[in-house]
């Protein structure tokens, strides 16, 4: 634990200081000279004769004041709070396709690490969005729930692989339909992206998807990864990555997987989105991040979290004191003889 927030304020106390000093000094000799000029040279003498001259304490107690004031500013802190923050989140699921013709490598390395870098930059920059993770083969299943944290989001990410689900095949629909499920609760216009080569083996049920997009208000961005050409799916490689054979289908010909940009586009028009093809992670990044404003925002608290108690008042409250005592410390006249007990003979 770091006993202040903000320590650096301590490296402003110094100069502070010094200019304080300075203000004083300078200060005296302006005063002494403005009454020498006034009243003539043994003036301030004879005005102050009678006072008792400055305590060197209530000096003192000023550059405390001031002391204090930035160690206030520099945020001692010590104890813990759990602390829940509020704030209007619009809703999004991210839906990504983790089937074998995501291995293919007509997009370096591959396209799935395509995807997941542009995720990562993404989800960092996506700061009012409440976020979930589905993975999709033929079948969809929630990876990550809806939800703010980053973290949580981001290993997710790192952790999607092509055939990690224990079913083969694409559908479209799937990921659709359990985007729609997971985004209900939320009222207004929510976002599912759709992250796919857009190869599909269930064409039958994309009307029912779509119908179940436009239903729930969810708009559906779908960037497409992969090229028209299309390329081989590897199916075996070695430790080094080399690829050992290809992918065949049940008659023992070669798979050549390629993008399928007409389903992707119908399916976003249908739901009030927008089809992006897939260019760089950064500049497909930019596009999702313009694509999805105007979404509907709903109140809600994020995660709990443990903080330092701040205790600046404690600082606080002691340069208030120091600067009453230097506000109030006695300036009166000098006691006479008399009042010592001595008799002026």
């Amino acid at each position: 634990m770091e006993l202040f927030a903000h320590p650096f304020y301590f490296v402003y106390f110094l100069p502070a200081a010094g200019l304080t000093a300075l203000v004083f000094w300078a200060g005296g000799k302006l005063k002494r000279r403005a009454i020498h000029f006034l009243f003539g040279p043994q003036a301030y003498q004879k005005l102050t004769q009678n006072l008792r001259p400055a305590a060197k304490w209530r000096t003192a107690l000023f550059f405390l004041a001031e002391f204090f004031l930035f160690a206030a500013l520099a945020g001692p802190q010590w104890g813990t709070e759990i602390i829940e923050a509020q704030g209007a989140f619009a809703q999004t699921v991210i839906a990504v396709d983790v089937s074998a013709s995501m291995r293919a490598r007509d997009l370096r390395p591959d396209r799935l690490d395509n995807a997941k870098n542009m995720l990562r930059m993404l989800v960092s920059s996506l700061k009012e969005e409440r976020i979930g993770i589905i993975a999709f083969t033929s079948q969809a299943f929630v990876q990550c729930p809806i939800t703010t944290d980053e973290d949580a989001l981001q290993y997710f990410i790192s952790a999607l692989q092509p055939n990690m689900l224990p079913v083969n095949g694409t559908s479209l629909a799937a990921p659709v339909s359990l985007a729609a499920r997971m985004l209900s609760k939320y009222p207004g216009q929510k976002a599912l992206i759709l992250l796919t080569d857009g190869e599909d083996h269930q064409p039958k049920d994309l009307e029912q998807a779509k119908q179940t997009a436009a239903q729930h208000g969810v708009r559906i961005i779908a960037i497409g990864i992969g090229t028209k050409e299309g390329t081989l799916i590897p199916d075996e490689t070695d430790s080094a990555g080399n690829i050992l054979s290809y992918k065949k289908d049940r008659q023992g010909n070669t798979v050549v997987s390629k993008l399928d940009e007409k389903t992707l586009a119908e399916l976003a028009q249908a739901s009030g989105g927008v089809y992006i093809s897939y260019t760089t992670p950064a500049q497909v990044a930019a596009k999702v991040e313009e694509s999805l404003r105007g979404l509907d925002k709903t109140l809600s608290s994020s995660v709990k979290r443990a903080a330092y108690k701040n205790r600046y008042q404690i600082p606080l409250l002691l340069a208030m004191f120091c600067l009453t005592g230097y506000l109030l410390w006695p300036r009166g006249r000098k006691p006479q003889d008399g009042q010592n007990g001595k008799k002026e003979i």
